[in-house]
C-alpha cells in the first residue's frame, strides 16, 4: 500500500503479515466507535514499527505473535497504577503541563518510546472525524497534548531536535518496518 505519509521507510517490508487486519477494522472502544483512521492507516502501511528511532506503535496482531495490542494494554495498566500512586501522593507536577488527574482514567497507551515514554489517546474525546487526541507522558512524569490526530501528533514528534533523519546512503529512516516476533 502506497502510504501518504512524507516520511522515509526502511526495514522489513513483510512485516505487516503478522497485523490482524479483522481487529484493526472491528475492534470497538466503549464509545461504539474503532481505531481512529490516523492509526489505521499508519499500522496498514507500516505494521510493527520504530518510528523516528525511537518511538514503537503497538498494532493488532494475530495470535502467536508479541509487541500488539496486548502489550499496549500492559502499559496502559501500568500507567494508570503509577499516575494513582501520584495523586494520593499529591505529585500533581505528574499532570503538567496540559492534563489533569481525570485525564489520566481515560487516557489508553498505544505507543512507547525506547526511553519509557507514552503515546496515549484519550479515549473519552472523539471529534467528529473519529479521531483521539493524542497526548504523550514522558516518563510517565508528565501530560502534554501532542494533537488531534496520530498524524499531527507524529509531525511534533518528528520536528524535535533529538530526532535527526539523515540524508543520503546509510542514513537513519523515519519509519523502520521491524521483524515481527513470535511468542
Amino acid at each position: 500500500m502506497q502510504s501518504p505519509h512524507p516520511y522515509s521507510v526502511g526495514g522489513d517490508a513483510g512485516s505487516p503479515a503478522h497485523i490482524d487486519q479483522y481487529a484493526l477494522d472491528a475492534f470497538r472502544f466503549p464509545d461504539g466507535g474503532g481505531f481512529p483512521d490516523s492509526y489505521r492507516e499508519f499500522v496498514r502501511s507500516f505494521g510493527w514499527a520504530r518510528t523516528f528511532g525511537l518511538w514503537l506503535i503497538y498494532p493488532p496482531v494475530l495470535p502467536g505473535y508479541a509487541d500488539g495490542r496486548g502489550r499496549a494494554e500492559n502499559l496502559t495498566a501500568r500507567f494508570r497504577a503509577g499516575y494513582r500512586d501520584g495523586r494520593a501522593e499529591g505529585f500533581d507536577w505528574m499532570v503538567e503541563p496540559d492534563g489533569d488527574w481525570a485525564l489520566t482514567e481515560t487516557l489508553e497507551v498505544f505507543g512507547w518510546s525506547e526511553n519509557g515514554d507514552a503515546l496515549l489517546w484519550d479515549v473519552s474525546t472523539r471529534d467528529d472525524r473519529g479521531e483521539f487526541p493524542v497526548w504523550e507522558s514522558r516518563g510517565c512524569n508528565a501530560l502534554a497534548l501532542l494533537g488531534p490526530d496520530l498524524d499531527v501528533a507524529l509531525a511534533q514528534l518528528r520536528e524535535r531536535p533529538e530526532v535527526q533523519p539523515g540524508a543520503g546512503a546509510g542514513a537513519r529512516v523515519d519509519i523502520e518496518r521491524l521483524a515481527p516476533s513470535r511468542i
